[in-house]
């Protein structure tokens, strides 16, 4: 760091002003650089041959062990030493992981890397360690390095300037789009999905005719993403063409599957392609989950049976159910569909990242291709000028054999003797040979020889002094001008270059079109038939069951109705509290004390052999919140709810369903507040009793109805805060109950017996009084029962 940011600030003084704003700078430089570094050396692909350096260096460093499509396998601990030692000085697992990936045909969709040996799977089991695989390149990754000997694109040093490395491979085909990228970078990120290369290669094809070509149209070539694991994409084609305009959006993918008739009315589904990047155990292991939690209540059981193909199967709880409800419920609730993101996110010639559009990242796919053909085109013209010039020597030497044995014999310096002689055409010698006739007009003063040609002569082998060789070097001469000629031609027009591109690409195309192992497209295209909701009670087999809680919340649920008064098991320590009917495709309400209310569904609920599991496992209630009351929802009726405050409120019995495990705040209570009853409104009138045997009965019209609130005063108490500012009642609410008051009051009494209060005049008056004794006979506990 600079000098300026160590100096100690003046005595009894502040630090310069300028000090921050040095250290903001240093950081603010510092971390640009290294958030540029990341960008465009680690996370983004390149739009030309749509690798990462890491899987460049590791293409590379193959080339240069020469292993390729049809050679042998080398361990993959020497290739990925290679790579880190030569160009990527990072860690070595990093270095394989990443070449592991490339040969994985279900996360690449054109493998890079033929791997022998485990190297993964898609339930996610990681490769095996690099000293027990070996691997080699394929026709692939020759396809992106052809032409790297041709001078097609710049080379630079390596991290230690000890060797060369290539900036950008030639890459004859798009594998930015073929084989798709993801990285995450410093404030940005990619997500590129694969494609066919068929499909690309027209594309391109269309692009080179048409260079303004709408996105739209390149979409009747580009029909979506193909993913390597196969699927159905779902997702509409307005909604593709947005996506590939843009380079945002994304993409819905399906689980491939079939019936299966297993005959006397049954069936099974068959799953034999699952979406992309979603790994099979845990998708599984998913499915199972939902069984065990019965979120999906028709799904009966799910078994793999995949080997090399994959293969699960899911039984029907019920043959009834029709499949497409089945899987739209599966669709909805497991990664059987999912959502594949797009983020055409790249780096533009290497060093500008832009977010791209289709046409744009084929645009830059193209104009590398052309810069590779003009390149290639003028290393060959080079080629041909240095071989054109040996030729002519060549022809020289024929010509004049003779002398050119002479000085090669006798000369001291043979080399300079050759480039010092003023060559001509030997005519004795072509004169005393009656067969032979020179294919050269006879001239003289052809010229002196040049460097090139002089030690070209000199390093000829005796075996090429044949009386034919001449004629060959003739034949050989012409052509190579021709060919010269050709590409001079080429180089000096735009539509021969194009044109040129044209031909490459189609024989690309029929490289790895339907012939190529896994050149016919894979994923298929299809409508989200959207099946028609189905609700969770008409999935569910109506069964009648006995839904029992017990004083510490452990819940389950007994077949059948039995007999509520009969004797059950429980922990020890622990008491019946709850017991009801209910059936299987009912759904439970619970109000707890801070006043939420919590949903269940009964055929979620334990079975009754054991003792059940703990409600809290089910729904999140607090473990300071006791449970107040549970029940079977009716969705007709309403509930009155009421705090220990003697604060209550009339609700519609529906708006206290919750959607989620934390339930749904209807009750509001504070300062030590808790909600202490709730009951269904089945009456008129409201009777309030408190914990000092106050007694008020008032018409339930006086309770408004909310849908959330803290409520009105019921009944009135003489309240006080405590030290801790905690609510401390004399009195409190202990019960209430709604009833019609034709029909008069009952309550249960000792020894079960019941009893009726018909005339309850002396006891009515408004709501929030305080009101009077009891009628006689209430039970002591002052609980209506």
């Amino acid at each position: 760091m600079s000098s300026d940011l160590t100096q100690d600030p003046p005595a009894g003084g502040t630090p310069p002003t300028d000090f921050s704003e040095s250290l903001r700078q240093a950081i603010g430089d510092r971390y640009l650089t290294y958030a540029l570094s990341t960008i465009m050396h680690r996370a983004l692909p390149d739009a030309r041959d749509g690798l990462k350096p890491v899987h460049r260096r590791i293409l590379y460093a193959m080339r240069e062990l020469r292993l390729s499509s049809g050679g042998g396998f080398r361990k993959s601990a020497k290739i990925s030493g290679d790579v880190m030692g030569n160009y990527h000085p990072h860690g070595d697992m990093a270095i394989y992981d990443a070449m592991a990936r490339l040969a994985q045909d279900f996360n690449v969709r054109y493998p890079l890397v033929d791997g022998q040996g485990n190297f993964g799977n898609i339930d996610g089991d990681n490769p095996a360690a690099s000293r027990y695989t070996e691997a080699r390149m394929t026709i692939a990754a020759e396809a992106l390095l052809e032409g790297l000997a041709e001078d097609a694109v710049d080379f630079r040093d390596n991290y230690d300037g000890t060797l060369r490395e290539p900036e950008v491979l030639p890459a004859a085909f798009p594998n930015l789009l073929a084989n798709g990228s993801s990285g995450i970078a410093v404030g940005m990120a990619t997500n590129i999905p694969p494609h066919n290369i068929s499909e690309l290669i027209d594309a391109s094809l269309h692009m080179i005719k048409t260079p303004d070509v709408r996105d739209e149209t390149l979409l009747n070539y580009v029909k979506g993403p193909d993913f390597p694991t196969g699927g159905v994409i779902v997702e509409p084609r307005e909604s593709m063409m947005k996506t590939y305009a843009t380079g945002r959006g994304s993409f819905r993918v399906r689980a491939k599957w079939e019936v299966e008739d297993l005959g006397r009315g049954q069936w099974q589904i068959v799953v034999t392609e699952i979406p992309y990047q979603v790994q099979k155990s845990k998708l599984i292991e998913k499915l199972a989950e939902l069984i065990q939690t019965k979120k999906v209540p028709i799904l009966g059981d799910v078994r793999d049976e995949s080997a090399e193909d994959i293969r699960v199967i899911l039984e029907p709880k019920s043959k009834n159910v029709l499949p497409e409800v089945l899987m739209n419920t599966l669709f909805r609730n497991s990664d059987l569909e999912t959502r594949f993101a797009l983020n055409m996110n790249v780096l533009i010639d290497g060093r500008t990242p832009k977010v791209c559009s289709l046409k744009e990242v084929l645009r830059a796919w193209l104009d590398h291709r052309r810069v590779v053909l003009q390149r290639r085109s003028q290393h060959r013209l080079e080629k041909i000028d240095h071989r054109l010039e040996v030729l002519e020597g060549f022809i020289i030497a024929f010509l004049n054999l003779d002398r050119v044995i002479d000085i090669i014999r006798y000369d001291d310096d043979p080399k300079m003797a050759l480039m010092a002689e003023n060559w001509g055409v030997d005519h004795a010698r072509a004169m005393s040979e009656k067969d032979y006739v020179s294919p050269l007009p006879a001239k003289e003063g052809v010229g002196e020889l040049t460097e090139v040609q002089a030690e070209a002569i000199l390093n000829m082998r005796l075996r090429s002094l044949r009386r034919l060789e001449e004629i060959e070097l003739i034949k050989e001469r012409d052509a190579l001008r021709a060919e010269k000629a050709g590409l001079h031609a080429l180089l000096d027009s735009e539509v021969m270059q194009w044109d040129r591109i044209s031909e490459e690409l189609k024989e690309t195309k029929k490289k790895f079109g339907k012939d190529y192992a896994r050149g016919m497209r894979l994923s298929q295209f299809a409508e989200a038939a959207e099946v028609e909701d189905v609700p969770l009670e008409a999935m569910i087999e109506r069964e009648p069951i006995t839904v029992v809680c017990s004083q510490m919340g452990w819940i389950r649920a007994m077949s059948g109705h039995i007999d509520l008064t009969r004797e059950l098991k429980f922990k020890d320590g622990d008491a019946p509290r709850f017991c009801f009917h209910a059936e299987t495709t009912d759904r439970l309400l619970l109000m707890g004390s801070n006043g939420r209310f919590y949903t269940l569904s009964g055929a979620g609920l334990p079975g009754g052999r054991g003792m059940g599991e703990p409600v809290r496992l089910m729904v999140d209630l607090p473990n300071e919140a006791e449970i107040v009351d549970i029940f079977v929802h009716d969705p007709e009726g309403k509930l009155i709810v009421a705090s220990n405050a003697g604060n209550g409120f009339v609700i519609p019995e529906k708006e206290v369903v919750a959607q989620t495990r934390s339930g749904k705040q209807v009750l509001n209570v504070k300062g030590g507040e808790v909600a202490a009853v709730v009951r269904r409104v089945q009456g008129d009138h409201v009777a309030v009793m408190s914990q000092n045997r106050r007694f008020i009965v008032f018409p339930i019209s006086e309770v408004p109805e909310l849908n959330r609130g803290k409520g009105v005063r019921l009944q009135k108490y003489n309240q006080a805060r405590g030290a801790q500012g905690l609510l401390e009642l004399d009195g409190g609410l202990s019960d209430l109950t709604t009833f019609k008051w034709e029909e008069g009051l009952s309550w249960t009494m000792g020894g079960g017996n019941t009893r009726t209060e018909k005339d309850l005049t002396q006891w009515l008056s408004k709501r929030a009084g305080i009101g009077k004794q009891p009628p006689h006979g209430f039970p002591r506990d002052n609980k209506f029962g």
